[in-house]
């Protein structure tokens, strides 16, 4: 069977040769650090894999690939789920390695702290940039299948307008020969925030990892008792994301960016539309990319509605 025939799409995807083949991490790289959600300490380790396997998670006995097959609803993150074993806080780390061009990927994660089947990916500053910089450390290299064939990597084309949407919030995709995103947010309880839009044209590496990967997760100084209440960001801290008060503005000054909240929900996007790679290519679709007050769940639903899930 042909890569071609192999691929899940829908008549609103064509999938086309990038004249690139393939890539991987040249070597193995470590990270440790406390999640987000869960205040818990994991080690996470990375490593190459075969052409045509794509990015795969394994945690003790349990396997589970990054694909939105498995992304499941939940609060402030994009968790991964099988067979009752879940990994939360995946968006940074699969945002990283999508924009780096790593397409396949063994994501090992071990968690002294855990119990049961429930861990959380590290969360470091808030940012992709821990995760940039384990690439970049690593290196990448031609990724070979099991029998030594390097394999083209192909990209997904949209062919025609697609948007989902919930109340005043949606994410459209229109057909485009190169990669753009453009993203707005509004949070007029937090006058700090506003209204924020922010566009790359196009996407590339260099875009991804000067303006995009550095910026942090946010949040509502005033909501912050109430996510705490729901069991969230247990692990949240003024070194891990920064805070804006209605009343007084950023607590944690200075930003890396004016726009950096609306950054950072570029760098979310791209985590979680990484989720409709296959088989080791391309999962950001080549599009123009326009969101309006998105978050994870909408994300995860423009993904499913180009897969024809939805």
């Amino acid at each position: 069977m042909s890569a071609f025939n192999a691929l899940r799409s829908s008549k609103l995807v064509s999938w086309k040769p990038t004249g690139r083949l393939q890539q991987t991490l040249a070597g193995c790289v470590t990270r440790s650090g406390e999640g987000l959600h869960s205040g818990k300490v994991s080690t996470v380790r990375l490593c190459p894999a075969p052409a045509g396997e794509g990015r795969s998670f394994y945690f003790r006995d349990d396997l589970i690939p990054a694909s939105v097959d498995f992304a499941q609803v939940s609060p402030l993150c994009t968790t991964l789920c099988k067979d009752g074993f879940r990994i939360r806080t995946v968006e940074h780390l699969l945002s990283a390695l999508e924009a780096s061009g790593v397409d396949n990927c063994r994501i090992e994660i071990e968690s002294l702290d855990d119990e049961g089947r429930d861990v959380e990916i590290p969360i470091f500053d808030g940012s992709a940039r821990e995760w940039v910089a384990s690439v970049e450390e690593a290196g990448l290299k031609e990724a070979t299948d099991r029998d030594g064939k390097s394999c083209e990597k192909i990209a997904p084309h949209v062919n025609e307008p697609v948007y989902v949407w919930r109340n005043d919030s949606f994410v459209a995709a229109f057909p485009s020969e190169v990669n753009r995103i453009t993203y707005g947010i509004s949070f007029p309880q937090a006058p700090a925030i506003g209204c924020q839009w922010f566009s790359t044209n196009p996407l590339d590496n260099m875009v991804y990892s000067m303006q995009i990967a550095l910026s942090r997760t946010f949040c509502i100084y005033e909501e912050v008792e109430q996510m705490r209440n729901a069991g969230l960001i247990k692990g949240g801290s003024l070194e891990n994301a920064i805070v804006c008060s209605t009343s007084k503005g950023w607590l944690n000054p200075p930003l890396r960016f004016s726009d950096e909240p609306c950054r950072h929900k570029v760098l979310d996007l791209i985590g979680d539309l990484s989720l409709f790679a296959q088989f080791g290519n391309q999962g950001l679709p080549m599009a123009h990319i326009v969101a309006y007050k998105g978050g994870h769940a909408l994300h995860a639903d423009l993904a499913r509605r180009l897969m024809g899930i939805i």
